[in-house]
């Protein structure tokens, strides 16, 4: 691997395993909503919210974290502006105190928020409005959830980017992503070079998920799985993932670590590999190790999928689970590449239909299909190249996803979208 590789790795690790506070849909719009009042200087008299339809559908029902349990947009936006810190960006609303839900869900009720949903070529977008007196301003987030492309005031252009109609996110470059380089960059790069990111994700994802199994969130998929499954090591990975986004859809106000613009997918790619490396008593070095190996896989699946899409992210964040678990039990390039190839066979083209509780009873099941891709492999089982959207090589499955994901699943995405606002 050369250095010039190694230090794009790293650049999207950084880039991708960052913290946020809520589902990150709600807290983009949070965001932008703070900086609309930062730009204004005040509270806006009235709002228009322009967002692309999957905008619309991972915001429509889940909980908005410190609001008193407010769900949507509109709880969103109240929040943002309300009490949302700008600079913090997706941890914007982290520190809203309880003593302002009164005055978010009063903003809520009573200012005029208009939310449309107009024809945009990029799959995240948000383009915030607001009026104050003869004062206008706008805030627009685009391609990735902090990503700010236009901020204008007055008709001023205080800030703007070029924005091109085009596959990419505006981050890192992922055309370097392969298992081969994937395997090598976990086995050798220096951990103090990305040690306090993983560290971050352990802690904080570990936290939310010890919630979720201690309290009373969503639909208790975690507790559930425990109770009436048992304890068993595969039981209890899937658990602890599903009970990290029982927390986090239904508004539990602890920060998670994010991988692919999801928290979703950091939660489900990081439990498993965390409870299996306690389970062997592994050391610190080889759980780092194998967290990389499930954050960059995930990664790696995802580049071609895009940030949103009719495509459970969950299903890719599994897979990876899968391959971080393999590594930990000592699996070869072979291994973990038919382990990605098997777990993809079973649950490829699962539905996301927005951010809400039931998020985790699928990441439960992509966590055990991942598990499952690897305990074929070691039986001797593997799907072939040939069936399904499986390929002969690795690589050109991982294309055939984001193939499926971006064409085939475009009409599933709108009609989708049409069912959840009708």
């Amino acid at each position: 691997m050369t250095p010039q590789v190694q230090k794009q790795y790293i650049s999207i690790l950084q880039e991708e395993l960052v913290p946020a506070t809520g589902c990150t849909e709600p807290i983009a719009i949070a965001y932008a909503a703070a900086k609309l009042r930062q730009v204004l200087g005040v509270a806006p008299e009235r709002v228009l919210a322009e967002v692309s339809g999957n905008i619309l559908k991972n915001v429509k029902s889940v909980v908005v974290p410190n609001t008193g349990g407010l769900k949507g947009i509109r709880a969103a936006i109240a929040v943002g502006i309300v009490a949302g810190e700008a600079d913090r960006e997706l941890q914007v609303i982290s520190s809203v105190p309880s003593s302002s839900h009164g005055a978010i869900a009063s903003y809520c009720r009573d200012t005029p928020i208009q939310v449309a949903c107009p024809d945009t070529p990029h799959i995240l977008d948000i383009c915030l409005t607001g009026w104050a007196g003869q004062d206008e301003a706008t805030v627009h987030i685009a391609d990735h959830h902090s990503n700010i492309v236009l901020i204008r005031r007055n008709g001023t252009v205080l800030l703007e980017k070029p924005l091109e109609v085009s596959d990419g996110d505006g981050l890192t470059d992922k055309s370097c992503l392969n298992l081969g380089d994937i395997l090598e960059f976990s086995a050798t790069v220096d951990l103090s070079l990305v040690r306090e990111l993983l560290e971050r994700q352990i802690q904080c994802n570990s936290a939310i998920a010890a919630e979720g199994l201690e309290g009373d969130w969503g639909a208790n998929i975690g507790s559930t799985l425990l109770k009436e499954y048992g304890s068993d090591i595969k039981v209890e990975a899937r658990a602890w993932a599903a009970a990290g986004s029982d927390a986090r859809m239904s508004g539990c106000e602890m920060p998670v670590v994010i991988l692919s613009g999801s928290g979703n997918q950091g939660i489900t790619a990081s439990l498993p590999v965390i409870r299996y490396a306690k389970h062997l008593g592994a050391g610190e070095e080889q759980l780092l190790r194998a967290l990389l190996v499930s954050d960059l896989v995930t990664v790696y699946q995802k580049a071609g999928i895009g940030r949103l899409s009719a495509y459970c992210g969950a299903i890719s964040a599994g897979v990876g689970a899968g391959c971080g678990i393999a590594y930990l039990h000592g699996a070869d390039q072979e291994a973990i590449a038919h382990t990605i190839t098997n777990a993809v066979a079973i649950l490829s083209g699962t539905i996301c239909d927005g951010a809400k509780p039931s998020c985790a009873a699928k990441i439960a099941a992509a966590v055990d299909a991942g598990i499952l891709g690897y305990q074929m492999y070691r039986e001797g089982q593997s799907f072939r190249g040939g069936d399904g959207i499986l390929a002969e090589e690795l690589s050109d499955t991982i294309a055939n996803i984001g193939i499926l994901a971006r064409e085939g699943m475009r009409g599933t995405d709108r009609t989708i979208l049409k069912i959840m606002t009708a």
